[in-house]
């Protein structure tokens, strides 16, 4: 198994889109921990063990993934994350089109 089908298998346990943040993951973990684990799942036991056993590899490949995941500080990598009001001072900020003042004013 490639490391991107096990990262996807994983993601698919803990039930999250291709793009979530660390807190997501947390999140989901702990919401199927609370449901799978044995003391709570008590239909079948088995199975609960299992499902916890999943769940619990599933997080650590995506902890270990992020924990060693290479960021980019590039100035394009950063503008990438930029907010839409970011965005749009950036280009047009004080445009007097845009703002309403002359810039005479």
């Amino acid at each position: 198994m490639t490391k991107y089908e096990k990262i996807t298998r994983a993601r698919q346990i803990l039930e999250i889109p291709e793009t979530a943040t660390l807190e997501q993951i947390k999140a989901s973990y702990r919401r199927l921990l609370s449901k799978w684990h044995p003391d709570r799942c008590t239909e079948d036991i088995e199975k609960a063990n299992e499902m916890t056993r999943k769940i619990t590899e599933a997080y650590q490949t995506l902890l270990d993934y992020c924990s060693n995941y290479r960021y980019c500080f590039s100035q394009e990598e950063v503008k990438k994350q930029r907010s839409p009001q970011e965005w749009w001072m950036e280009h047009f900020g004080n445009d007097p089109l845009w703002t309403g003042k002359n810039k005479e004013d």
